[in-house]
């Protein structure tokens, strides 16, 4: 039997991505074209054409702006999941800070779509080994999984030493952390769950990658990309240095196409049911 994988979105526009602090400011949102709600309803049309279903990490700031979006969501079938309210880095929060967004966000999630929302994933994977009082925060106001932990070495987040599949970081709690994707050579881990590192690599490594998680390792694995990587056409914006213009602009002409190839080329679910996360009961 085929392992069965858990297809993410990280639903947030082209201007909130984290690359992109410097140059646009919060106060700037409102006013730049939005291309979330057209990018995932693209989205949401190509995984009812494959009866994909999918976990959608949605902003705070989107769902209010588009409610019709998220209520879409869960009427077709997808779990709908916290990103935190308008993509502010764990790292740069306190705790009480850090509280107060998810609990704001969670609580409006959960009343556009009248249901629970039980997963989280932090902006840019912000959690890691100097912050993990945020699991605690997050199980204490009623999630019960977060996927916010990458273990790699990466110059904006990481934590490469983590464990590269689903455990129990708080002790005697069934609170889960579920890893985004990763292989490993030697004694370092390569990601191979999305985003970037997908656009960059030949589709064929990515293929590769999973079917080893898969196959070899008997494992689930999770894949993530934004409305965003699936818009070539997109606002370009200027000023950006070469890193960050490489980084987000990369292949996106190439990314749909090989969406449509992963989705024909494993077995996809939401992270409740591939993780066999307790769902809980539904909001009025």
């Amino acid at each position: 039997m085929r392992k069965i994988n858990a297809m993410t979105i990280d639903v947030e526009d082209y201007f909130q991505v984290s690359a992109f602090e410097p140059y646009i400011a919060k106060a700037q949102w409102d006013a730049l074209p939005h291309r979330v709600e057209r990018n995932t309803y693209k989205i949401l049309d190509l995984l009812e054409e494959s009866r994909i279903k999918a976990t959608f990490f949605t902003l705070g700031w989107v769902a209010e702006r588009y409610p019709g979006l998220v209520k879409r969501i869960v009427q077709d079938g997808h779990e709908l999941a916290c990103h935190g309210y308008e993509h502010i880095r764990v790292t740069e929060q306190t705790p009480e800070q850090f509280r107060q967004d998810v609990v704001k966000s969670k609580n409006l999630l959960e009343a556009l779509s009248g249901k629970k929302v039980n997963g989280y994933r932090a902006a840019s994977y912000s959690i890691g080994a100097s912050n993990l009082w945020a699991l605690d925060v997050l199980q204490e106001v009623g999630f019960k999984y977060s996927s916010s932990i990458y273990p790699v070495k990466h110059d904006l987040y990481g934590m490469p030493d983590a464990p590269r599949f689903i455990y129990e970081p708080i002790a005697n709690n069934a609170f889960k952390e579920i890893p985004i994707t990763t292989i490993r050579f030697g004694n370092k881990n390569f990601p191979c769950g999305g985003g970037g590192f997908f656009r960059f690599y030949p589709y064929a490594l990515s293929k590769w990658a999973f079917n080893r998680v898969n196959n070899l390792e008997n494992e689930s694995g999770i894949f993530y990309f934004h409305p965003w990587e699936i818009d070539p056409e997109q606002p370009r914006q200027q000023g950006l240095s070469l890193k960050t213009r490489t980084r987000h602009y990369l292949n996106l002409n190439r990314m749909e196409n090989r969406i449509k190839r992963l989705l024909t080329d494993f077995d996809w679910d939401t992270m409740e049911n591939v993780f066999h996360i307790d769902k809980g009961v539904n909001h009025d």
